[in-house]
């Protein structure tokens, strides 16, 4: 007997010492395959967080004016700009123990099948946050083997590679809480109207038990599940320690009232300026990727009050009935921030931006680029041509072109620069062009940021090549801020979700333009508005001199089916274009004034109350008395004298005696003279070509 114990004996301890082994070597196996897979997950490195969010954009004094999206409003913020109590019912309700495993619960994950096989069936999950995030980011929601244990290596490699508050961040910004809100932020919006650092306890509870099933628990589908849930929830932190028993009974009893059932506070405005900052980030700053991923914050330069401005004149001035379109912009020329936008009627109608997208033939808009080049190349305001129909050999001989003047009016005589831009006189414009050569004009288009493709050829003097609106502007803003290089700028600043700057707009800017020839130019577009000119020669401003308040230089411009208006302060630029998309003639007079008609009035109400600003002289300038007509020094005599300038050794030196001779005429003819040659001497000396 004593042997078979002492046989048995020796048996068991080779059989513990055999267990002990396999133990060893089962730990150790087991150890190597976490330290295998912990190994493969830090090699991987860490998986991108990103998930496909809105991105916000913010107007110049920081309100919200819009959002972009793929299908899911979803709005990133950090961890501590979310309500603790969110933060502490949601660990309480869907993983007590987060902050202290490594991704898997194992209490949990037991507690879990014994549950299933008890009640012979799937009943409890055992899922933690961090598997949940896995899942939410990289997998379908199916039930595959494959599935589980995908989320299980991406389970670790969050876990290896993020932080518990990063990991737990980004799992309320990305589970569902029904109605179309991915995240706290939108769900917080969407349920209560208000940011999801301001939500009290009994907010933060019952948005903390939505996401177990959002079709069930939403106070929106099913008030008394979300109330039961509610209570689930706050049971559950008094559980986990975060709340008091009376705290909870306090806040399930607290009555809840529900918002607007919007993902965001906001007054989406400017369409067509949005579309501009979409196409900017993708063509312009390459964040093309980004844009599609969302949860940019997008800074822009809209001015919300000049953009409301725009659009009551835009609705002011158009006929509802008539079908004409239009194409707005207004820019800061010191910085070129484009400050307000249209860009057509009616963006439900027709999304077609006319001030980015569009080209359109400028008409005598394009003229003071023409005339700055002659300035430069040593023309004066004085610098007379004789307006009279002209044909042209043209092509070293090969062809003619004659131009003409709007309704065929022409001076027969000597018109001045002065006079030329004011009158609008297309003789005078292609006479300019030629004798500088054509292929000047259109170097200095493309010197201003004229991108369209510009032809060299006699008529580009009258604006016949197509351009853009904002070329346009820009080209004006150049003349407005006294010659300084600038472009359209649409965005200020794109920070991603992570509070990283992707661009900022830098500031640096340059001479682009003689300083003083921009303001000998400059000075003599304000002709267009000059009361003093007005009834001497019919300027072209004249249908809206009673509009305005302030001294503006500009200069518009029609063609047989374009109507364009720009015009400047020192503050500000505005360009207007109206027609009609398909190239439909402007035959009525009403529509032929549109254009001057919402630039007067948005430009008026732009400025208004802000001090009136002129252009300043530069020190390289010389300002005389000059009669427009002769281009010489004004005497006593000369029926109209106006404070002209020039760069300094180019202004007049002789006094104009031409209306002394017609005075001294006057005084000898005999007094029984027909009445009607002392009208025609009249007119002759207040519209000489009439």
């Amino acid at each position: 007997m004593e042997l078979i114990t002492n046989d048995r004996f020796q048996q068991v301890i080779k059989y513990i010492r055999a267990m002990f082994f396999i133990g060893i070597i089962l730990s150790i196996s087991f150890f190597l395959l976490v330290g295998g897979v912990w190994i493969y997950a830090k090699s991987k490195g860490a998986p991108p967080l990103s998930v496909t969010q809105s991105s916000i954009f913010y107007s110049k004094d920081g309100s919200i004016i819009g959002e972009a999206h793929s299908g899911e409003k979803r709005y990133w913020v950090g961890l501590e700009d979310i309500s603790p109590y969110l933060v502490d019912a949601t660990v309480a309700v869907e993983d007590r123990r987060f902050f202290t495993h490594h991704g898997f619960d194992p209490k949990r994950i037991g507690g879990a099948i014994l549950a299933d096989i008890k009640a012979r069936a799937k009943v409890q999950g055992a899922s933690t946050i961090s598997q949940q995030y896995a899942r939410n980011l990289f997998l379908v929601h199916d039930k595959t083997w494959k599935r589980k244990w995908d989320e299980a290596l991406y389970t670790i490699r969050i876990e290896a590679n993020y932080s518990k508050e990063e990991i737990l961040e980004g799992y309320l910004n990305t589970i569902y809480y029904g109605h179309g809100a991915y995240g706290i932020e939108s769900a917080s919006y969407y349920y209560f109207n208000k940011p999801a650092k301001d939500l009290t306890l009994a907010e933060a509870s019952m948005l903390a038990g939505i996401p177990k099933g959002p079709s069930v628990f939403s106070p929106y589908a099913d008030s008394d599940r979300a109330r039961q849930r509610q209570e689930i929830v706050l049971h559950s932190m008094v559980e986990n320690g975060s709340l008091t028993k009376k705290e909870a009974e306090e806040a399930l009893a607290q009555p809840l009232t529900y918002g607007n059932r919007e993902h965001l506070p906001k007054e989406f405005m400017a369409p067509y300026f949005q579309d501009a900052v979409r196409a900017e980030i993708r063509n312009v700053l390459g964040l093309q990727e980004e844009l599609e991923m969302g949860g940019l914050h997008i800074y822009t330069t809209l001015d919300p009050t000049l953009q409301a401005i725009a659009e009551e004149e835009v609705e002011k001035t158009f006929d509802p009935a008539s079908d004409m379109q239009v194409g707005f912009v207004s820019m800061d020329p010191k910085t070129g921030r484009v400050l307000a936008l249209v860009g057509g009627r009616d963006y439900e109608e027709s999304s077609y931006n006319r001030v980015t997208q569009a080209e359109r033939q400028p008409g005598s808009t394009f003229k003071p680029l023409l005339y700055y080049r002659a300035l430069e190349q040593g023309f004066t305001p004085s610098t007379g041509f004789r307006s009279e129909v002209t044909t042209f050999q043209v092509d070293d001989g090969r062809s003619t072109y004659t131009p003409h003047n709007f309704n065929n009016y022409y001076a027969n005589d000597v018109l001045t620069m002065m006079q030329a831009l004011p009158l609008s006189d297309n003789v005078y414009a292609v006479k300019t062009h030629l004798l500088l050569g054509e292929e000047e004009l259109t170097k200095q288009a493309k010197k201003l940021g004229i991108h369209s493709q510009i032809k060299d050829v006699p008529s580009l003097a009258l604006g016949t090549s197509p351009v853009r609106v904002i070329d346009m502007a820009n080209a004006y803003s150049v003349f407005a801020n006294g010659g300084k290089e600038v472009k359209p700028v649409f965005i200020e600043k794109v920070v991603n979700y992570r509070g990283e700057v992707l661009f900022e707009r830098e500031k640096e800017t340059k001479q682009l333009l003689d300083p003083d020839v921009t303001f000998v130019l400059n000075h003599m577009m304000t002709g267009m508005f000059d009361p003093a000119l007005n009834g001497y020669m019919a300027v072209t401003g004249n249908a809206i001199l009673d509009k305005l308040t302030r001294p503006y230089a500009g200069k518009s411009g029609s063609t047989e089916t374009d109507s364009w208006m720009i015009g400047y302060t020192p503050q500000l630029v505005s360009a207007v274009w109206t027609g009609y998309d398909r190239d439909q003639s402007i035959t009525l007079w009403a529509e032929k004034h549109y254009a001057k008609n919402l630039w007067a009035g948005f430009m008026e109400r732009a400025l208004d109350n802000k001090s009136v600003v002129a252009f300043a002289p530069t020190e390289g300038v010389v300002g005389v008395q000059v009669n427009p007509q002769s281009g010489l020094l004004a005497t006593s005599d000369c029926p109209v004298s106006r404070l002209s300038y020039y760069i300094k050794g180019t202004e007049p030196t002789e006094y104009c005696m031409a209306h002394l001779e017609d005075l001294k005429e006057e005084e000898a003819l005999p007094e029984e003279q027909p009445k009607e040659e002392e009208n025609k001497k009249w007119w002759k000396r207040f519209v000489p070509w009439m």
